[in-house]
């Protein structure tokens, strides 16, 4: 009690030498008479405390005066964040008066995500044991306040372990810390829940009523788990309601009214729709309702809660009794306060007893009028609830008048939307019905919904869903005469312009009142009169379209007046489209027969469905007719865009996403890819020609016999594994496989100048192909992917067509040989062979790919080139080819010599499989025999006879080709 007594005396005198300085900062603060004045004053009172505050010789006296200067200073809407840190170190302090200013500010300066608050989760844990409780509920206060989630294990624990604690006041504030930890982590303290029900019996009425709060957030979670603790509340209420506790805890001569009001919400939960539950409330309720003292405050508040209670559980007539004439001295009372209770609660009890509200009529409507207007809006709330077919008039008409006195926009809104629900359900008669819509629109103007709108057409189209046609004609008759009459009159809000077009031009001139003519006049005066809003206008001229169809269907002359052409003729040259296409319409439909205009716009038929044929089944003969006449088939505009079924393709890609997440498992050892064998392929003899494709143009290839064992073949060393993997920079295709074969077959021997060249990187390239082929087949691939890849990447779902530009494919045919001297045998046959397949000169000057590196030759080159040139030296040469040690790579010469990267093919001296040489990895260019196959050569390409004409300028300068300068024309031209 002592240090009780030196915390209030130093917070109340303030420390010694500053006390002063403090008390004047309070008194001139509140002189102020400005914003401005203040917030002067704060700022040189943040400058003092920044120069102070850091002094490391600073007493700590003065300090915990700067920490509360510094609460001040932020509660006056100013940053006193330089001075946190020093609030922290203050709860660090031994001294329990610094301890508890250091929590009372901490907890008013940091929220519970603040930075700081790990420095202090460490003092707080401490503090939690200490020995002396007024430390503890300090350290408990501040948990309540800055523990968040991810610091609740922390402390949790201790927390748990002060439930037990010999003093009420920190198990009431344990009790509450463990109530903050449930609403900020139910998870956290799912298995704890029953220390709630244990200290509902606690010996303090404080820790019980601390139980309370989270008791009634777990009872309104699930009310099921707690019914077992229905008699115990009711003990607790009538011990309450019998004065059984202490005195501290009367207020205003009410026994504990906080723990009444508390008990009696969780009572309420625990009652409602329970006849078993409820029976055991009704002896306390009747008592508290008895004995509730109505002439305090508080006590009104006892009573009011006791009404909700018997308002939610099951229903008992003597209890309603009684809530009734709470409820009437409510009403009568002159206390506005007393008046809104009652008003709510009768709001409550009209559920259970309709007859209670009906003797209290009178007196709500009194509420009316009463100037407060939190009461009166709170009046409508019953008032709607108490609308019946005999008061729906009064009511509605109170709700308009109360509408068309406020101004706010808002509540204006809900009333309008009320009084045309109330209109709707209750009318005593047609024409007061139109008659209360009508002023709805009128004052209500744009803040009607525009469903409210759409409902009144609905409802004057349907009628009152009887069979009744007279009593429908009538309210139509009644609506129409009702909104001639409005029409006249100034500034109509544009909905209630556009349902009253929409009404004239569906009833105007169905009971044979009114002309067409004086109808469509009253729509012309609508549209000119609002010109400016196109919505209205368009109303109007689909009123009017309907006036001229309805007269074409009755085969009267159709009258337009001149006012109306005018209105036409500016419709035809409108700027919106909208206006446009529905002048043109009327213009259409005017000029066609009597059927197809009855057929087209029939009379009262806004309400019948129209059934949409979305196949157009109707048109099936017709297609089939034109089909058979040769016209195309229809297809469809995803199929046309590319586009597909958007729907299944990301649904597909979510799939794929999902399949492809991150993987933590090592990977597979790579294996080696399986050599599949190649088909033998015999020979009649050595001088067997090999088969050579056709002529081919540039954008065109065929797929030739041996591209399968040349494509199957590949290296048996271990190499990246690309099957399945599309690519993803350039133009991706989804070729067929004799496409990709004849692609494969195509890349896998480039010529250079004439000679063929067979790179190891393309018999993989090769493979690979085949093995995504292969892979294609397994993977469904629809054709909408297909599509949409095309549209997304550029590329095409057919075969890639080459370029003539961009590759050459040269062409030839190819004699081979197995041995010299067996080629010298069929020389004839060689010769024959060219003549037929006669090979287009090559391009000396592509000089873009890699040479084949051969030994230079004795023959003349130039003699080879003019074979060329000449069938009949090429006849002779072809002779000469078996004679020679080494065929002649001419076209070598003149390339750059590249060792790894050229390659030619050994014959050895029995007959080999071609293909498989072929196939089989590159081995380089020797000594021995070779013979060079060149490949199809594309017949567009430099003139030969240029070419031989260059050849001889150059031979003529005495430039002669040689080993060592072999790119002769590339160093010519630079």
């Amino acid at each position: 009690m002592e240090q009780l007594k030196t915390l209030g005396r130093e917070l109340a005198m303030g420390s010694h030498g500053q006390s002063k300085e403090f008390l004047d900062l309070i008194k001139s603060i509140g002189e102020a008479r400005s914003k401005a004045e203040e917030d002067r004053i704060v700022l040189r009172e943040i400058e003092t405390l920044k120069r102070r505050i850091n002094d490391a010789d600073t007493p700590k006296r003065k300090m915990k005066e700067y920490i509360i200067r510094l609460l001040y200073v932020e509660m006056l809407g100013h940053d006193a964040s330089f001075g946190y840190i020093h609030a922290v170190k203050m709860t660090h302090d031994d001294a329990l008066l610094l301890k508890r200013t250091g929590y009372l500010a901490v907890t008013l300066f940091l929220s519970d995500d603040h930075d700081l608050i790990i420095l202090i989760v460490n003092t707080i844990q401490k503090d939690l044991a200490s020995d002396n409780y007024l430390v503890v509920c300090a350290a408990l206060n501040a948990v309540c306040r800055l523990i968040n989630e991810e610091t609740i294990p922390a402390v949790l624990p201790r927390v748990v372990d002060l439930l037990n604690h010999s003093k009420d006041a920190v198990r009431k504030k344990a009790v509450m810390a463990l109530h903050r930890f449930y609403q900020k982590s139910p998870s956290s303290v799912s298995h704890l829940l029953s220390n709630f029900r244990k200290r509902l019996c606690d010996n303090d009425p404080g820790v019980m009523g601390a139980s309370l709060c989270p008791l009634f957030n777990l009872v309104s979670d699930d009310a099921n788990s707690y019914k077992d603790l229905v008699v115990s509340f009711v003990n607790i209420l009538k011990q309450v309601a019998e004065h059984r506790l202490p005195k501290t805890y009367d207020y205003h001569q009410m026994p504990a009214p906080f723990i009444q009001i508390k008990m009696l919400k969780i009572l309420a939960l625990l009652g409602s729709g329970d006849k078993q539950a409820s029976g055991h409330m009704y002896t306390v309720l009747g008592d508290i309702i008895r004995k509730s003292d109505s002439m305090t405050n508080i006590g009104n508040a006892v009573l009011y809660e006791c009404i909700c209670c018997v308002a939610s559980i099951y229903p008992n007539s003597k209890l309603l009794e009684a809530a009734a004439d709470v409820i009437a001295k409510f009403l009568k009372s002159d206390s506005h306060n007393l008046k809104y209770m009652g008003i709510d609660a009768l709001g409550r009890l009209i559920k259970l007893s309709p007859h209670i509200a009906e003797q209290h009529q009178l007196a709500v409507i009194d509420c009316l009028e009463d100037p407060d207007d939190s009461l009166k809006r709170k009046t409508f709330e019953l008032l709607y609830k108490m609308t019946k077919s005999s008061n729906v008039e009064v009511i509605v008409d109170r709700m308009i008048d109360y509408m068309i006195s406020i101004s706010d926009d808002h509540y204006k809104t809900y009333i309008a939307s009320r009084c045309v629900e109330l209109a709707e359900q209750f009318a005593p008669s047609n024409h007061w019905f139109i008659q209360t819509m009508n002023k709805v629109f009128e004052h209500a103007g744009d803040l009607v919904n525009i469903k409210v709108a759409d409902n009144l057409m609905r409802l004057i189209a349907e009628g009152f869903g009887e069979d009744d046609d007279a009593a429908d004609s009538q309210l139509r008759s009644s609506a129409v005469e009702s909104y001639l009459r409005i029409i006249g009159e100034p500034k109509l809000p544009s909905v209630f312009l556009q349902l009253i077009c929409w009404v004239l031009g569906e009833y105007g001139t169905a009971d044979g009142k009114y002309s067409a003519s004086y109808i469509s006049g009253k729509l012309c005066d609508i549209a000119e009169a609002y010109s400016n809003d196109e919505n209205v206008k368009a109303y109007a001229i689909s009123a009017l379209m309907k006036i001229y169809a309805f007269e074409v269907a009755a085969r009267r002359k159709v009258d337009i007046l001149p006012e109306c052409q005018s209105l036409i003729e500016d419709l035809l040259a409108s700027n919106s489209t909208d206006l446009q296409q529905r002048a043109y319409e009327l213009q259409a439909l005017i000029g066609l027969g009597a059927e197809a205009v009855e057929t087209i716009m029939p009379r009262d038929a806004s309400c019948e469905d129209i059934e949409v044929d979305k196949n157009l089944s109707f048109l099936n003969e017709y297609v089939q007719q034109s089909l058979e006449r040769g016209a195309r088939s229809y297809i469809p505009e995803d199929e046309r865009t590319g586009m597909g079924n958007m729907n299944n393709f990301r649904s597909q890609d979510h799939n794929e996403s999902l399949q492809h997440g991150l993987r933590f498992e090592a990977y597979e050892v790579p294996k080696a890819p399986m050599q599949p064998k190649a088909a033998p392929v015999s020979f009649a003899s050595s001088s067997d020609i090999v088969p050579v494709p056709e002529a081919l143009s540039s954008r065109e290839t065929h797929h030739i016999s041996s591209v399968g064992s040349i494509s199957e073949a590949g290296s048996s060393e271990l190499k990246l594994r690309l099957d399945g993997v599309q690519k993803k920079w350039g133009r991706p295709t989804y070729s067929s496989s004799a496409s990709s074969a004849s692609d494969s077959y195509s890349t896998s021997q480039k010529p250079t100048n004439g000679a063929t060249q067979v790179d190891g990187a393309t018999a993989v390239n090769s493979k690979v192909r085949d093995s995504y082929d292969s892979r294609k087949t397994q993977v469904d691939i629809t054709p909408e992917k297909q599509k949409l890849a095309a549209s997304l990447f550029g590329g095409s779902t057919k075969p890639e067509k080459r370029s003539s530009t961009s590759h050459k494919v040269p062409k030839s045919n190819a004699a081979d040989g197995a041995q010299g001297s067996k080629a010298a045998v069929v020389p004839n046959e060689v010769a024959v062979e060219k003549t037929i397949h006669q090979p287009p000169p090559p391009d000396l000057l592509d000089l873009g790919e890699s040479a084949v590196t051969t030994a230079p030759s004795s023959v003349d080159p130039f003699q080879q080139l003019e074979g060329l040139y000449d069938p009949s030296i090429s006849s002779g040469i072809a002779d000469n080819v078996g004679a020679t040690t080494n065929a002649t790579d001419i076209m070598g010469l003149y390339s750059e010599s590249t060792g790894s990267g050229s390659y030619s093919i050994p014959v050895s001296g029995n007959n080999a499989n071609l293909l498989s040489e072929l196939s089989n990895a590159p081995v380089k260019a020797t000594s021995g025999e070779t013979i060079t196959t060149p490949l199809p050569q594309s017949i567009k390409g430099p003139n030969a006879k240029d070419s031989l004409d260059k050849d001889a300028l150059v031979r003529q300068m005495g430039v002669n080709p040689s080993s060592q300068n072999p790119n002769l024309f590339s160093d010519l031209l630079g």
